[in-house]
């Protein structure tokens, strides 16, 4: 990815070089993959602006962002990139900010010249940026969970069509949540609007399967010791349900599990506790037969797909889910396939636009509506999705996983259809 911070190095085709390489040799237009960037020869590259959280609460998921994006970017210039001209990344740096990444937004349009804007993950920075993509009509694809998007309080030129939002994810599982782990209920999240969405989301879920939140705890995301805030679990609760961000996740299940010992709830988290660290880790072992959602497993399952598995062989990642050849570099597996098949979506729907340029965000905005599914495969290795043009928001399945002697066993996946909901509005109606 192109870093204009750092100088790393360009991963997109490199023009000049593919210039001089045409000039050298006619003999190169038959060569396998480079007839089919012939018309990029007189064209400049289509800049993708990657929005990244290198630093803040966010670097862990960042970095693995990073290491998705690049992996997709390479497969797709190899295959001839997007109508034909290449893809480039441009990477800034939001800080997991929302004042800043507001600035990164605007930065993009006006010093790099992107033709569109990628890869947010944090909510409160994905509220604080949209609008400013919005001003200046820069379509803005984030990979975020939350309910923002769909929620269609942000504007008609942003999108989440690479990953489901929270409101769908506990819809879908709440039933198996009620009948399998039980109905009165603790909640523990951030509080910040990703946890927000788990409170306001969650409760009527559990409560139309005859369930009960007995209790709130919201814990500031910045947190950095969590011991203090467990007393206020009711003692007749029967299920913790957990969701923490940040740096300070290993801290908070460690602590957890020091406060209970043996004699604990059930519990069942989001995989956000626990995202970028080693399930197998020193101190853990309490959590063993706890349940925690996963967008895509990151242990590689008995019956993966063909898909999958090369999914996985790109981006580089084991079958525990580490970095090849780096057991403690775990992934954060079950976002980061988001930025994967994220950018396929914009590739397909440019290729839908004929987009050629900054002229045509306005198509490119009404071609990614257009869209209604994404299958099963290469392109989108963790599952079918459906996607709702009105609400920019795809739809998909959802994995609830066990730890099963250390290691995370997907025993249940939701349909589609279980995470579906009512539209509440329509970006289609606002103004390009």
């Amino acid at each position: 990815m192109i870093d204009k911070n750092r100088n790393s190095g360009l991963l997109s085709l490199n023009r000049r070089t593919a210039l001089q390489g045409l000039a050298a040799s006619a003999g190169l237009m038959a060569a396998p993959g480079f007839v089919r960037y012939s018309q990029a020869q007189s064209s400049a590259p289509i800049k993708i602006g990657f929005q990244a959280h290198r630093t803040g609460i966010g670097a862990a998921y960042g970095r693995w962002y990073e290491k998705t994006t690049a992996a997709a970017l390479k497969l797709i210039n190899e295959a001839g990139g997007i109508n034909g001209r290449p893809v480039e990344i441009i990477t800034e740096d939001d800080g997991t900010d929302p004042k800043r990444g507001a600035e990164v937004v605007g930065k993009f349009a006006s010093q790099h010249k992107t033709d569109i804007v990628f890869g947010t993950l944090f909510s409160h920075v994905v509220i604080g940026s949209a609008p400013t993509a919005g001003e200046l009509k820069m379509p803005y694809y984030v990979v975020s969970e939350g309910h923002h998007v769909a929620s269609t309080k942000m504007n008609r030129y942003c999108f989440q069509p690479g990953i489901t939002d929270v409101k769908s994810q506990v819809i879908s599982m709440a039933p198996w949540i009620a009948a399998n782990v039980g109905k009165k209920i603790t909640m523990i999240y951030p509080d910040f609007a990703f946890g927000h969405d788990h409170r306001d989301y969650f409760t009527p879920a559990i409560a139309a399967q005859g369930g009960e939140v007995i209790a709130q705890i919201p814990i500031p995301p910045t947190e950095s010791s969590f011991t203090r805030y467990f007393p206020q679990i009711p003692a007749e609760t029967e299920v913790i349900y957990h969701v923490m961000v940040g740096p300070a996740v290993l801290t908070f299940v460690k602590e957890l599990g020091e406060f209970y010992g043996s004699n604990r709830p059930q519990l069942f988290g989001f995989i956000d506790s626990l995202e970028a660290v080693d399930v197998a880790s020193p101190g853990l072992e309490f959590l063993e037969g706890s349940h925690f959602w996963e967008g895509m497993p990151r242990y590689l399952q008995p019956d993966a797909s063909d898909a999958v598995k090369a999914y996985r062989n790109a981006v580089g990642i084991d079958e525990n889910g580490a970095a090849v050849g780096d057991p403690k570099d775990v992934s954060t597996s079950a976002h980061m396939f988001g930025c994967w098949e994220t950018l396929y979506v914009v590739k397909q729907a440019m290729e839908g636009a004929g987009y050629k340029g900054p002229e045509d965000r306005g198509k490119l905005v009404e071609a990614t509506e257009a869209l209604t599914e994404f299958k099963e495969g290469p392109e989108h290795p963790q599952g079918d999705k459906t996607f709702n043009g009105k609400i920019h928001q795809c739809f998909g399945h959802q994995n609830i996983s066990v730890v099963e002697g250390g290691k995370l066993k997907v025993v249940h996946r939701t349909s589609i259809e279980d995470g579906l909901y009512e539209p509440e509005g329509d970006y289609t109606t606002q103004a390009l």
